[in-house]
């Protein structure tokens, strides 16, 4: 992996994780359109193989997943080499799986949408043009793992609204803002059936 360029202002790269249906990419994005960090979904980084096997009702497991986070950490660090800072959507649920995406030089924060498993069950009932079964919810509620104390993850109650929660990230990582957090600007579409990792 590269790092950034010697001398470059440091970038910062934010990693929004939670079980699928939590809301990550909407997140992600309003994170994205306040502050101009590049987005991305990691699900897009999934292989055909992977899309596959979730549409099929069937989990992922490590094997299937080492790859695709290694991608997902690649980019974080070409785009760091570029002077780009970044925000991903991507679940994240293990600290092993956490631990690859910051590996390297960059400096990478996880912003945790957590809260109760009912709404995040109501979210997906409504979900529609996503792959991901709501039935894989308990299997990624079982994998997830809480951050650790030495992790730098910022815990945000999922029963919030996408706009509270994109302010309460900015301002708890210390984002630099381009639209005042809380002014009217891009505006969070809402939670919709787009891929949420």
């Amino acid at each position: 992996m590269t790092g950034e360029r010697r001398g470059a202002r440091p970038t910062r790269h934010v990693v929004v994780m939670g079980v699928s249906g939590a809301g990550k990419t909407t997140v992600a994005r309003g994170i994205g359109a306040a502050t101009g960090l590049t987005f991305a979904e990691a699900d897009e980084f999934h292989s055909p193989q992977n899309v596959a096997r979730m549409r099929s009702g069937v989990p992922l497991d490590d094997t299937t997943r080492w790859p695709w986070l290694r991608d997902i950490a690649l980019w974080i660090a070409d785009r760091g080499a570029e002077g780009r800072s970044t925000v991903l959507a991507c679940s994240a649920l293990k600290r092993s799986y956490r631990d690859v995406l910051r590996r390297g030089p960059l400096r990478v924060d996880f912003v945790h949408l957590d809260g109760p498993v009912e709404v995040i069950r109501a979210r997906l009932a409504r979900r529609e043009g996503h792959y991901m079964p709501a039935s894989l919810l308990e299997s990624q509620l079982a994998t997830l793992e809480p951050a650790g104390p030495d992790e730098s993850v910022l815990v945000l109650d999922v029963s919030l609204p996408p706009e509270a929660l994109v302010a309460a990230a900015v301002t708890g990582l210390g984002l630099p803002a381009s639209v005042p957090v809380g002014a009217p600007g891009p505006r969070v579409p809402p939670h919709s059936g787009g891929m949420l990792g």
